[in-house]
């Protein structure tokens, strides 16, 4: 069975961050990629300094190469169950191993574990909603609101994050309207609305209207087309955090796995970072939790290795 130093499991900004600095650190990295990046939908990121504009699939390749380059592994494939294995015999000193269980049957042995595997966007179950998504069917006005600033923007509702989200997108259009899709408004939360200039439609959505691969609408349940250029919509967001809760590690009281600032969890030898563990995170926070997180971990192994390295020193073994 192959040992590593650090198992990282997902691909992704997180991930691929954390292996570089682990790699550059000498340390013997695996990185287990299932390959289905959460923002694979998206042409091109943004916000992201020195790479605006860039294709997120470029960013991976790039950072596949470059963690490769300095002697990472890179596996295809899904991380199925992680399990504490123990330590080595006293005499050597004691270390900490994980066995990292994939899909198709194999299992890396490592002393350390970064988990950074994304979450899942759950979005309405509107015709259009799916097929548009990352395109002019968007999530993030930061990620997105300078490319269609200035023109007829929709907010798609239906979740207790809509209103604010609405209030968000004007900042880059002076044209929103909040479909509310079946949520109700206070009174409050209409004078708000109003005073900010934003309109309000309370009829269903049946569905978007797209013509010549382009969103041109949004159709009430009416028949009416209220014509948009494009529609945020504020997604439920689901950790792919399956390997983290089974391992035992805690959570908060929403449900999302606890870590320290630096991404350790509440098991010791497990770190996690950007989606799987930050709902917030965009591209560009991830790849620097992933180097926080790769520190942190470079540096436990060094404390770990130390009394090790005096019993062997006292004994007469090798380094």
């Amino acid at each position: 069975m192959d040992e590593y130093d650090v198992v990282v499991v997902g691909g992704g900004a997180a991930g691929l961050s954390a292996a570089l600095v682990l790699t550059r650190a000498r340390r013997r990295v695996a990185v287990v990629d299932a390959g289905e990046p959460r923002n694979a939908p998206a042409a091109h990121m943004h916000g992201y300094l020195g790479s605006d504009g860039l294709p997120p699939a470029d960013l991976l390749r790039t950072g596949r190469e470059e963690v490769a380059g300095y002697g990472g592994e890179l596996i295809a494939g899904r991380a199925t169950a992680l399990a504490l294995v123990g330590s080595a015999p006293p005499a050597r000193g004691h270390r900490r191993w994980f066995d990292v269980r994939l899909e198709d049957g194999s299992t890396l042995r490592t002393r350390r574990v970064l988990v950074t595997t994304g979450l899942r966007d759950e979005i309405p179950d509107v015709p259009g909603v799916r097929e548009r998504w990352g395109r002019d069917l968007l999530h993030c006005p930061y990620c997105h609101g300078w490319e269609v600033r200035d023109q007829p923007l929709g907010v798609l509702g239906g979740t207790p994050e809509a209103v604010a989200h609405a209030h968000l997108v004007r900042e880059w259009t002076a044209d929103v309207v909040l479909f509310t899709h079946g949520s109700r408004l206070t009174a409050d939360q209409r004078e708000q609305l109003v005073a900010r200039a934003v309109g309000v439609v309370d009829e269903p959505v049946t569905r978007l209207v797209v013509e010549d691969d382009r969103l041109t609408g949004v159709e009430l349940r009416s028949g009416h087309v209220v014509p948009r250029a494009a529609v945020f919509v504020r997604p439920h967001l689901v950790p792919y955090d399956d390997l983290l809760v089974g391992l035992g590690c805690g959570s908060r009281d929403d449900g999302w796995v606890t870590t320290d600032p630096t991404g350790l969890t509440s098991v010791p030898g497990v770190w996690a970072a950007g989606n799987a563990v930050d709902p917030r995170a965009q591209v560009i926070t991830a790849a620097g939790e992933g180097s926080a997180a790769a520190i942190a971990i470079n540096n436990d192994l060094v404390e770990e290795d130390l009394p090790i390295a005096v019993v062997n020193y006292r004994l007469g073994l090798p380094i």
